[in-house]
């Protein structure tokens, strides 16, 4: 066996661009400051030797596409329905998900909720961390409900003796917690360095494959809200969750980012109580308890997310300013659409808000790009520059264009449904999806084709 030769290299943390030389800029990601010296080893290439000399392998033999079967992916539900709807049914066997988030934001709770529902249901389950003892898991294991003999606890940092573990013990669901915590011996690199998350990453990936091993791991972020380490690895899983939301709040929200058994549309709202993460059935009901009435400024809007309509409230503030140039503050949604939404609102309408302060929030801790919330934030805004508020029970959804048009939205239908079933009484909706959801709805419904018209209309 040749032995391998040790060198030092340069990896950028944020994106694993490797270089020979330590650089202030990555030229991969353009991010400052970024690298970090790692010895490696490096081993001759056998592939490349036997080329040269001359051999080839002829067992490896291309398929026919026509020829191939496919047939419908084993899926183990977890029993927590937000999480099957965002995964797309349930957790896919030999798959490796990586599960991302803020610290304290829930997802070690969500993962040891996901043990005791698998365990319950008689699977087979390991749940190793490098984080924490047996007693604090214990603890919070304690609050979380009864488990099951099904369910074994694992303590370990060592990926060698966590791989010896799980060829030994055959469990059908592996949970580490987390990734940074594990290192390979055969890397001289720190645990948490870019080339150990690699490697370790790729060892269990192999592991899930060769098994049929579901694999769920948990990634630290950064302060940007990325997963710490190269980005290679969110390439390298199958699936990936990100866990949103204030951890000093009782929501969370859970989005899927890539998914290569399922959508990447779909959400999961939870609630954080004393027992753990609770699923939120009625998203909109909850995302609008509080919601005051009868204020100016204040107007609720439809957004989809995937195939489930969620309504949320936009509130604004307009008012004059103190200074030369007017301040513009959003929350939750794109600053740049908000002042383009209200240089339409000049041009198109008229209004005068060069000289106004404006302040845009989406309540909840929803952050909504999709542009059907356009029409809820230009009455909000006009709702708040009059000083007066519209009727509490009214709900708008449409996109703005540049000419102040009111343009139609994907899943029209859908989005005044789940209005009046919540008990909403007028919908302002874009002219030309007016008559398809007057036919399939019971509420009022107000078509409207420009901005100025729905300004007459309503305000």
């Amino acid at each position: 066996m040749p032995k391998g030769k040790t060198s030092s290299v340069f990896f950028c943390q944020n994106c694993g661009y490797e270089s020979s030389k330590w650089m202030g800029q990555c030229p991969g990601c353009r991010e400052w400051n970024s690298f970090v010296e790692e010895v490696v080893s490096k081993m001759p290439h056998t592939g490349t030797a036997a080329l040269k000399s001359g051999t080839r392998r002829t067992d490896i033999v291309p398929s026919v596409l026509a020829d191939i079967t496919v047939e419908k992916e084993d899926r183990i539900p977890t029993g927590i329905g937000e999480l099957d709807r965002v995964l797309g049914g349930g957790i896919v066997q030999g798959s490796l998900t990586l599960v991302g988030g803020d610290p304290g934001i829930g997802k070690s709770t969500l993962l040891l909720q996901v043990c005791r529902r698998l365990s319950g249901e008689n699977h087979k389950v390991l749940y190793i961390s490098g984080e924490e003892s047996s007693a604090q898991i214990k603890m919070r294991a304690d609050r979380i409900g009864k488990f099951s003999d099904r369910m074994m606890l694992l303590c370990e940092t060592s990926l060698d003796m966590v791989t010896e573990v799980i060829r030994e013990q055959k469990p059908e669901v592996v949970v580490i917690d987390s990734i940074q915590t594990m290192y390979c011996e055969n890397v001289s690199a720190a645990p948490g360095s870019v080339s150990q998350v690699r490697e370790s990453t790729g060892v269990l990936l192999q592991l899930a494959k060769g098994m049929g091993v579901s694999v769920l791991i948990v990634g630290h972020v950064t302060k940007e809200g990325t997963v710490a380490g190269p980005r290679v690895l969110e390439h390298m899983v199958d699936t990936v969750l990100y866990f949103e939301g204030d951890r000093h709040a009782s929501y969370r929200i859970l989005r899927g980012v890539k998914n290569r058994f399922g959508s990447t549309n779909e959400i999961g709202v939870f609630e954080m109580q004393e027992q753990g993460l609770v699923e939120v059935m009625n998203a909109s009901e909850y995302m609008l308890n509080g919601r005051p009435e009868n204020a100016s400024g204040s107007v609720v809007a439809c957004t989809m997310e995937g195939t489930r309509p969620l309504l949320v409230e936009i509130q604004a503030l307009v008012c004059n300013s103190n200074f030369g140039i007017p301040r513009r503050q959003t929350t939750g949604t794109d600053l740049n659409r908000v002042n383009l939404l209200m240089a339409v609102l000049e041009k198109r309408s008229g209004m005068q808000l060069t000289s106004c302060d404006a302040y845009v929030n989406i309540t909840g801790g929803m952050k909504i790009t999709e542009p059907a919330v356009d029409l809820g934030i230009i009455l909000a805004i006009l709702s708040s520059f009059k000083n007066k508020a519209l009727n509490p029970k009214l709900i708008a959804f449409g996109e703005v264009g540049l000419s102040g048009e009111v343009r139609a939205v994907s899943m029209a239908r859908q989005r005044a449904a789940e209005a009046e079933k919540l008990g909403f009484e007028i919908c302002v909706v874009p002219e030309v999806c007016a008559e398809d959801c007057r036919k399939h709805t019971g509420i009022r419904i107000v078509g409207v084709s420009t901005v100025q018209d729905a300004i007459d209309r309503l305000l």
